[in-house]
Parts: structure tokens; C-alpha cells; sequence
């Protein structure tokens, strides 16, 4: 059977946009380039304050992640940045920031 390409993101209820080790943005889906316009071949570095830069040039830096939820105009999303790497344990290549917008209450469950 031949390798089937699709791009399962482009069409997801939520934003995804994926940077490389410079910042420079290579893939935004739908929901991405709705929220922030066109941003593919920019440089996120320009678009963010002094303080965000420095996270992400942490997380670049370190592979770390970052989740936290936002709330404004009355709607609440969770987002995550994770790093990606062109080969598995290697170097960090870039971040991918998902952004998925959830209800204002929403349950926690414990599975232990």
C-alpha cells in the first residue's frame, strides 16, 4: 500500500503552529492562521515581549515544556508548548503551541 500524506492538523477544532530553533514559524493550521494571520516565515521572536522571549528561548535552550490556561473575553484555552526534534533524544529543532479552547469549568479526572 503507498505511504498516505495528509495533514491531520489543518482541519482540528484547535490552533497549531510549529517554529524552528530561530523562531521562525513553519506551519500554521487553520485555526492558527485565523487567530494571528498569516505568520509562516516570520519570526515569533518579534511578536512577543521580553519575557515570553525568555521562556522560549528556555524551553529552545532545554527541551522543556509550557502549559498554562488563559482566560479573556470571557473564553478560557489551554496552551502547550512543547519542543520537536528531527530525530528521537536529539537535538531540540523548534517548538509546537497548541491552543485549544475549553469551557470556563471543566472536570479534573483522577485516574491513580
Amino acid at each position: 500500500m503507498p505511504k498516505q500524506t495528509f495533514d491531520y492538523l489543518e482541519n482540528a477544532a484547535f490552533a497549531a503552529t510549529v517554529c524552528d530553533k530561530e523562531g521562525v514559524v513553519l506551519y500554521q493550521n487553520k485555526a492558527a492562521a485565523k487567530r494571528d494571520g498569516n505568520a509562516v516565515g516570520k519570526n515569533l521572536f518579534n511578536c512577543h515581549s521580553e519575557k515570553s522571549n525568555a521562556k522560549i528561548r528556555h524551553m529552545l535552550e532545554t527541551g522543556e515544556s509550557n502549559t498554562y490556561q488563559v482566560i479573556q473575553n470571557g473564553k478560557c484555552s489551554f496552551i502547550h508548548h512543547t519542543p520537536w526534534r528531527e530525530q528521537p533524544g536529539g537535538e531540540v529543532s523548534g517548538l509546537i503551541e497548541f491552543e485549544i479552547e475549553v469551557p470556563l469549568h471543566y472536570p479534573t479526572l483522577n485516574k491513580d
